[in-house]
């Protein structure tokens, strides 16, 4: 997600150069065409933007509302898909970027999270709106491969998943001896990999494909 956000960077840079032709050659066009008028911007309600800043320094450019998608976004720390980033008080100049507000809806797939796991950990989903984990284990004495199902919450910023049912596949004894440490075992705390300082996970639920995350943050620096 990192270098998405980069990438969020530099196309910002391109759509403010862009902006500024576009608006010198609309400004020319209705100079030299009498009768020419300027088309009419949207109505307040149609744009929600920040407050323009009475503070711009000469190397700065500043856009009140940016909306980019990716479809998909691959990166070391992890692949993404269906991204969407809406910044709002956006300024950037040579010194790098930042947002007075954004937020972040993707879909993190299974494999991202198990990847951050590791320990061979595959995570799948359970229908119903839970999640799966599978993982190979050693209790009293034995590997077992270990299975469970539950719930996943944004929790303090991060992505939890809890076990509600957990199966070790073996007699019921060995289910109830290891109980509490297979649920320990079960259960995942993570982080979402790559989001830059200031952006914290706001709601997360379970889809055929990945996690669907929300996250925001405010005065989030983009890139530098």
């Amino acid at each position: 997600m990192k270098n998405f956000l980069l990438g969020v960077g530099v196309t910002l840079a391109v759509l403010a150069l862009g902006l500024v032709v576009l608006s010198l050659s609309l400004g020319a066009d209705a100079a030299g065409t009498p009768g020419a008028s300027a088309s009419p911007g949207p109505s307040p309600s149609a744009t929600v933007a920040a407050q323009q800043p009475g503070d711009l320094a000469d190397d700065e450019t500043w856009l009140g509302a940016v909306e980019l998608r990716s479809q998909d976004v691959v990166s070391a720390q992890g692949d993404l898909v269906d991204v969407v980033a809406v910044g709002s008080g956006v300024r950037f100049s040579s010194d790098g970027l930042t947002a007075q507000q954004l937020d972040i809806d993707a879909t993190i797939p299974f494999a991202t999270v198990a990847e951050q796991v590791g320990q061979d950990v595959i995570i799948y989903d359970a229908g119903n709106g839970e999640t799966g984990v599978e993982r190979q284990v050693s209790l009293l004495g034995r590997d077992i491969t270990l299975r469970a199902t539950g719930t996943v919450s944004a929790d303090g910023g991060q992505l939890l998943i809890e076990p509600e049912t957990v199966d070790l596949g073996g007699p019921s004894f060995l289910d109830s001896a290891a109980s509490t440490l297979a649920r320990s075992l079960a259960t995942i705390r993570q982080d979402v990999a790559g989001v830059p300082e200031g952006m914290t996970l706001t709601a997360v639920q379970v889809t055929p494909e990945g996690f669907d995350a929300q996250l925001t943050g405010t005065d989030v620096v983009i890139g530098r």
